[in-house]
C-alpha cells in the first residue's frame, strides 16, 4: 500500500479518521491521478493548444513555399546552363521569322541553319532577355524543366503559336 502523507499520518495518529477513510483517500486519489478520464483542458490550455497548432501548421506551409522556390530556382539554372553548353554559333543573312507569344522575331540564319529549325532538327529557347538555337537532345532536356523556355520547336504539333 502506499504510504499516507504527513496530513493522513497526523490524523490517524490523533483519531479524527480511521485507517479505511485514509486508504479509501488513496485510492481515489489514485484513480484520479491514473484515471480513464482524462482532466478536461481549461480554455487557456486549448487556446495555447490552437495557438500552438496554428503555428506549426504557418511553418509547414512557409517551410515548403521556400522549398518549391528553391526547386524553381534550381531548374531555371540548370536550363540556363543546358543553354549555354548547347547553343549552336549563329551566323547568315537570312531572315528567319517566328512567333513568340504576340510578337513576331527575326533571326538571321544561313541556309542550313533554316534548314534545320524548318525540320525540327534545331529548336529556339527564351534566353535571358534574347533566343538562341538548341539542337533536339538539349532542347528535350530545357523543355523537361521549364516547357515555357521553348519558343519554336517544328516538330513538336502547335508549338510555333
Amino acid at each position: 500500500m502506499a504510504k499516507a502523507n504527513p496530513l493522513q499520518e497526523q490524523l490517524l495518529k490523533a483519531g479524527l479518521v480511521k485507517k479505511s477513510q485514509v486508504s479509501q483517500a488513496a485510492r481515489e486519489q489514485v484513480k484520479a491521478r491514473h484515471g480513464k478520464a482524462p482532466v478536461a483542458p481549461s480554455e487557456s490550455q486549448r487556446e495555447a493548444e490552437r495557438a500552438r497548432a496554428e503555428k506549426a501548421e504557418r511553418d509547414r506551409a512557409l517551410e515548403a513555399e521556400r522549398k518549391e522556390k528553391a526547386r524553381a530556382q534550381e531548374l531555371q539554372a540548370q536550363v540556363r546552363q543546358i543553354i549555354e553548353t548547347n547553343k549552336v554559333k549563329r551566323d547568315g543573312e537570312i531572315e528567319y521569322r517566328f512567333n513568340d507569344g504576340t510578337v513576331i522575331r527575326t533571326l538571321l540564319v544561313n541556309a542550313l541553319l533554316r534548314r534545320q529549325l524548318a525540320s525540327g532538327a534545331l529548336v529556339i529557347a527564351r534566353f535571358g532577355e534574347g533566343v538562341e538555337l538548341l539542337p533536339r537532345a538539349a532542347a528535350d532536356k530545357v523543355r523537361e524543366r521549364d516547357p515555357g523556355a521553348i519558343v519554336l520547336d517544328n516538330a513538336q504539333p502547335g508549338s510555333s503559336e
